[in-house]
């Protein structure tokens, strides 16, 4: 037997074990399958991903979303990364990728009055909805600044954005001042960036973290049980020394 037919032999047997397990799923794990869903409404590729969300979701009603509001600059921070409009040729590359983003998902583009702005206000209104009300919270903000242009930043353009989707918008910017949802958004970014999440949009699936707006199809396949990544071949590769280190 050649190393590429055993290799076959044990990529058939792994899909086989995946069938099995799933056909052994009750309704009810099946309709327990949860997304997290970490999200600063800083990142126009937080809107992105809202969308691609809410059309999965749609097409998916059993599927979970739970929406984990962090602050990025405090993700940034805890790796000693830069964000990308602190570095000027990437912040016009991602202007120019979320039109064509946006152009190709047939959303509408305006963008914030200001960018990068302060979002402490918005994540501590969408943290101090309750948990079933968090993802529309998100997502009237989002859409209002991305969306419609109105200043992120703006305890105001925030509570109307918030009321126009039937939540209580006075009340949920009232509460950002409340000194346990501000510690609430501390300890929820800590714990992000301590669990690995690096930036935003990142979808979490049990242990398995995935970053990126576009990378819903990755979410699947950990959600079905046949993600192609091998733990052994990837540990194996990470414990690959380096040869060079970047000078800094």
């Amino acid at each position: 037997m050649t190393i590429l037919e055993a290799a076959d032999i044990i990529r058939h047997t792994r899909r086989c074990q995946t069938l099995y397990a799933r056909s052994l799923m009750t309704d009810t794990e099946r309709r327990e399958s949860t997304i997290e869903f970490h999200a600063d409404p800083i990142s126009p590729y937080v809107y992105i991903a809202w969308h691609r969300l809410a059309a999965l979701t749609s097409e998916r009603p059993k599927l979970r979303v739970v929406v984990r509001p962090v602050l990025l600059a405090a993700l940034l921070g805890h790796f000693g990364q830069r964000g990308p409009a602190e570095i000027a040729p990437k912040r016009v590359f991602t202007y120019k990728d979320i039109v064509r983003r946006c152009h190709e998902l047939g959303l509408p583009l305006v963008g914030p009055a200001t960018h990068p702005f302060n979002p402490l206000t918005a994540l501590r209104a969408i943290l101090a909805a309750p948990e079933a009300d968090r993802g529309r919270a998100l997502g009237a903000i989002v859409d209002a600044g991305w969306g419609r242009g109105i200043d992120m930043a703006d305890p105001a353009a925030l509570t109307a954005a918030l009321t126009e989707v039937g939540l209580d918008g006075p009340a949920l910017i009232a509460a950002t001042a409340d000194p346990a949802i501000k510690q609430q958004l501390i300890t929820a970014s800590q714990a992000a960036a301590e669990r690995g999440v690096f930036g935003v949009p990142t979808f979490a699936v049990g242990d398995e973290l995935i970053f990126g707006q576009d990378r819903l199809p990755d979410v699947l396949h950990v959600l079905a049980g046949d993600d192609p990544v091998d733990s052994g071949q990837l540990a194996a590769m990470l414990a690959r020394p380096a040869s060079a280190t970047r000078k800094t």
